[in-house]
């Protein structure tokens, strides 16, 4: 056997195997399951998805936009700029299981609060940091948690929004867990845009 037809089947078993993870790791909601939302930009939403994924009580992520005018976005006009959208994901989850802060705490440690209107290689305001709040008490936390932020000293600056959510617009489905459909080209994406090496050097640790 030829070693490109060897690596074909290599790719072909990785991905088939993350596709059957990601299907049996996918956490069931029921009738009795509470659920609550959240919504979150912190830039390429392939990124932000994983990391509420391994989170216990998140139910789901949906990768999509929000924040702008346009009715029905996709994703070549939102990526080109002027719908105003952000790139973002709304998560579900079981507010009995995991609480918002915890929440909060995983955003936070997954973007880059010093840079407006971009996100390590990806720059625009559709690659903008924000939480898109659902109640008032969202509202709160999200305020308290960057305050807290912000009077660690730790950072010069932080630009990242807090806003009410609006209207959310699913992204097309090949974005929807990109990370297991395509995992050697997110890596490779995630490795090339700085990502992690970024997240170290803030966080002292990189977040995936």
């Amino acid at each position: 056997m030829g070693k490109a037809v060897s690596l074909v089947i290599g790719l072909l078993f990785i991905w088939l195997l993350s596709g059957s993870v990601n299907a049996a790791d996918e956490p069931q909601a029921t009738d009795q399951t509470p659920m609550a939302k959240a919504t979150f930009a912190g830039g390429c939403f392939w990124c932000m998805e994983p990391p509420f994924d391994k989170l216990e009580g998140v139910i789901s992520t949906t990768a999509g936009y929000t924040g702008g005018h346009q009715d029905n976005p996709t994703y070549k006009e939102v990526s080109a700029g002027g719908t105003g959208h952000a790139e973002a994901v709304e998560v579900l989850y079981d507010p009995t299981q995991v609480t918002y802060q915890k929440l909060l705490d995983v955003f936070w440690r997954n973007i880059d609060p010093t840079v407006e209107n971009r996100q390590f290689c990806d720059i625009g305001n559709q690659y903008r940091t924000a939480i898109f709040y659902h109640d008032e008490e969202q509202k709160r936390l999200a305020e308290q948690s960057k305050q807290a932020l912000e009077a660690s000293g730790r950072f010069p600056k932080i630009y990242t929004e807090i806003v009410p959510a609006g209207k959310f617009y699913p992204a097309e489905e090949y974005h929807q867990d990109y990370y297991h459909k395509n995992p050697l080209r997110y890596q490779f994406y995630r490795y090339s845009c700085g990502r992690d090496s970024r997240l170290e050097e803030i966080w002292g640790s990189t977040a995936q």
